[in-house]
């Protein structure tokens, strides 16, 4: 029986791929092999030692020690693309919002009302202070062409936009998803010097942090108009404010406001809305579901943030899965145990990822566990596994 801990809310849509024979659920779990979590901050949470995996319901993961979690053997998953229309849907409204003064229009029309004016008396003269240009025949630069930018790019290529993207790290799944008409550069400063409209689809690391300062908006054109539902941190806020003073940028759209941003003129800022629609968090929690049974009943490893993506059909009686720091002849001194103990191998497999690897390996017969204590031992190994 795997017993599984929830923090927040985990749609039913995803708790109902356990089957409630194999597995207990519940956010009163102890002893967890696995933890499901969305927004929960995980930082000072004791792990019991059995602990195999966490799954998070969204992509963003700062909510979770991935140090710690790596130097203990405990696989981390998230859950890209799955979020990505929801996403995709709120970059459209927010360029709408950001040509034509919407938001603005609304509130003016409650002021009238609320200071007792007829407002059909007042809304055809008043509407000129909140006129906008149309998306149609308009460019549109996105910034990041993974899952939730590819969507984009295309639905704005279908509402008649010029669509330039640009990618340093573009995958070749992520290329196929393009519509062949959207032009993908190398030098973001092309896409800069043409884009109406700028809409950024990239992770917050320590090299994105600060990306749009003032010498990447001095190369945008006068007006433009962008969108942040990415990470507030991405933008440089003070940067921005001074662009919003002078002009250069027109309206600036996110759903990561802060109290110095949403005070400034030209600013839309929305709660963190991205993902929060009723599909996406189904979604996001059958795939979150989905990538804990396979690695704890498989050994699988898909969508992991710290581990390798490592999948392989069963084969042979059982399956030993090792964790290990990603050093040489690491996998020699797995097989030659192996060989020594006169364990047949059938199937393996061993992928890393920067300071950390992942072995498979199916085995012919059953081992004992001397045999599993033994490449326990082995240096640099940090979680040995077996799966019947």
């Amino acid at each position: 029986m795997y017993h599984i801990k929830t923090f927040n809310k985990i749609s039913p849509v995803g708790l109902n791929k356990f089957d409630p024979e194999c597995y207990a659920v519940g956010d009163d779990e102890q002893n967890e092999d696995g933890i499901l979590v969305r927004s929960a901050k995980l930082h000072d949470y004791a792990f019991p030692e059995n602990l195999l995996a966490i799954a998070r319901a969204g992509v963003g993961v700062n909510n979770i020690p991935l140090d710690r979690c790596s130097e203990t053997g405990i696989a981390v998953f998230n859950t890209p693309g799955a979020n990505a229309n929801a996403v995709k849907e709120l970059v459209l409204c927010a360029m709408l919002m950001g040509s034509r003064d919407i938001v603005g229009g609304i509130e003016w029309v409650r002021s009238q009302v609320a200071a007792g004016v007829d407002v059909t008396t007042v809304v055809e003269k008043g509407k000129s202070a909140f006129v906008g240009p149309e998306i149609y025949k308009k460019t549109l630069g996105v910034i990041g062409l993974g899952a939730i930018g590819s969507l984009v790019a295309n639905a704005a290529l279908s509402l008649g936009m010029d669509v330039y993207g640009y990618d340093p790290f573009l995958s070749v799944d992520a290329a196929l998803r393009l519509d062949r008409h959207i032009h993908v550069v190398k030098d973001i400063n092309e896409l800069y010097k043409r884009a109406d409209y700028i809409t950024i689809h990239i992770h917050f690391t320590d090299k994105t942090k600060g990306m749009i300062d003032a010498k990447a908006i001095g190369a945008m054109k006068r007006g433009v108009r962008f969108i942040n539902l990415a990470r507030g941190e991405i933008v440089d806020d003070e940067a921005m404010l001074a662009a919003l003073d002078t002009g250069k940028v027109a309206a600036y759209l996110t759903d990561f406001p802060n109290n110095r941003i949403v005070q400034a003129p030209h600013v839309i800022a929305m709660p963190h809305l991205g993902a929060s629609t009723p599909e996406s968090e189904q979604n996001c929690a059958a795939m979150a579901v989905e990538e804990l049974r396979d690695y704890l009943e498989n050994g699988n490893i898909r969508n992991s943030v710290n581990l390798p993506a490592v999948s392989m059909e069963r084969s042979g009686v059982m399956r030993m899965c090792v964790i290990h720091k990603n050093i040489p002849a690491m996998l020699a001194s797995i097989t030659t145990l192996l060989s020594k103990d006169g364990v047949n191998v059938e199937n393996l497999s061993n992928k890393s990822k920067g300071d950390y690897a992942y072995t498979m390996v199916d085995l012919g017969t059953r081992v004992d566990e001397s045999v599993i204590e033994d490449v326990r031992k082995l240096a640099n190994v940090i979680r040995v596994r077996v799966i019947e």
